[in-house]
């Protein structure tokens, strides 16, 4: 989404906003025959002295070529189109990016993995599917929600049918809080009716202005139409850090009663999380009425990250940048990490997120080293 907002209020101009009841068509509309066949038969020369078989013939030919080039198979291997209403999203490949990418959350994965699953391969879902991530920064919720909107629509954040919002960014005036109510649903009316399977990020929900949110409800409720638009299909995802001093006093609860991790569940977490974001002014979801009807599907917890998980990030990103890796260096930028809480210097305060900062520079210090040494 991008850079900045107009005027400095309502949505970001990049946004591609669409007028109060402007309805586009999937994708690109894709050309049929007849309009592509006038420009094929003009490139036939002579047609005009041909016997009435031969004419007949190749409008037949011409027929035949632009149904072919106008079936949705072709086309949108070269247009980006929404999904078909029988489109199905590939839990396993799913599956196999988290576990090799995403590390440290076995709660956060099983939940979306169970999630939307479930939803992509229910032909009649009864409301759109709404998730709620919560955690501190650096524990994972931008990376899992973007891979999940790929796996949904292939171009990821760079699809015209998935739509990130930053509250910062492009909502940042609260004496406009009316105009950005109003707005948000002219665009969620917009790229819905455009795309059913539409998918919309909310990140810094933290950030958000009070009763914002509330404006999308209609939207996320139990409602088979809403002014002639379906959004039972589409996925609404909210990231925020509201919430993660709760989760890190849970998961610290469990180390200091010698408990494992991976025997946290969901049950142990979210009826608090719930509540404490509902109670909570900073949280974007404050008295908010998604809550108060129900309407988010799961409040996913991201649990904070330990010692060994860090090491597994280095580890993720030397791979990722075509390097061999290197323990030391893994070790030695595992270490620079700060932790807490102080005594015990358990769990990461930034998670991952430093880690390709500090993997430049040692990598950057090894350049030189070789140079060097040359």
């Amino acid at each position: 989404m991008a850079a900045a907002a107009t005027g400095g209020a309502g949505l970001a101009s990049s946004s591609r906003p669409l007028s109060a009841g402007r309805k586009r068509g999937r994708g690109a509309a894709m050309p049929g025959a007849a309009g592509l066949l006038l420009p094929l038969l003009l490139l036939l020369p002579g047609l005009a002295a041909l016997e009435p078989l031969s004419v007949g013939l190749a409008i037949g030919v011409a027929s035949a070529l632009t149904g072919y080039l106008s079936h949705p198979s072709f086309y949108c291997s070269y247009v980006e189109c929404c999904p078909s209403a029988g489109h199905r999203l590939n839990a396993t490949a799913l599956r196999e990016q988290l576990d090799g990418r995403l590390f440290g959350q076995h709660l956060a994965k099983e939940v979306v993995l169970r999630a939307v699953t479930g939803f992509s391969h229910n032909p009649s879902p009864k409301k759109p599917l709404t998730l709620s991530l919560h955690g501190w920064a650096g524990t994972g919720k931008n990376f899992l929600s973007q891979l999940l909107a790929q796996h949904v629509h292939p171009a990821g954040l760079r699809s015209k049918f998935v739509h990130l919002f930053l509250a910062t960014l492009h909502f940042p005036h609260p004496q406009q809080l009316q105009l950005y109510q109003e707005q948000l649903q002219s665009w969620i009316r917009g790229n819905v009716s455009a795309c059913p399977h539409s998918v919309f990020i909310f990140d810094e929900m933290d950030k958000m202005h009070q009763g914002l949110i509330d404006a999308i409800k209609p939207f996320l409720d139990y409602y088979e139409q809403v002014d002639g638009v379906s959004y039972r299909k589409a996925i609404f995802i909210f990231l925020s850090n509201a919430g993660g001093d709760l989760i890190n006093k849970a998961a610290l609860d469990f180390w200091t009663s010698g408990k494992r991790r991976e025997e946290i569940q969901l049950k142990d977490l979210e009826p608090v999380l719930s509540v404490g974001v509902f109670n909570n002014k900073n949280s974007g979801l404050w008295h908010s009425s998604l809550i108060d009807r129900n309407l988010i599907d799961y409040f996913v917890p991201f649990l904070p990250l330990e010692h060994k998980h860090v090491k597994m990030c280095v580890r993720a990103e030397m791979k990722a940048r075509g390097h061999a890796v290197d323990e030391k260096v893994v070790e030695a930028v595992a270490d620079e990490m700060t932790y807490f809480p102080k005594e015990a210097k358990i769990y990461s305060d930034k998670g991952c997120k430093t880690v390709q900062a500090k993997l430049d520079i040692h990598e950057d210090i090894a350049v030189k080293y070789t140079k060097a040494k040359d």
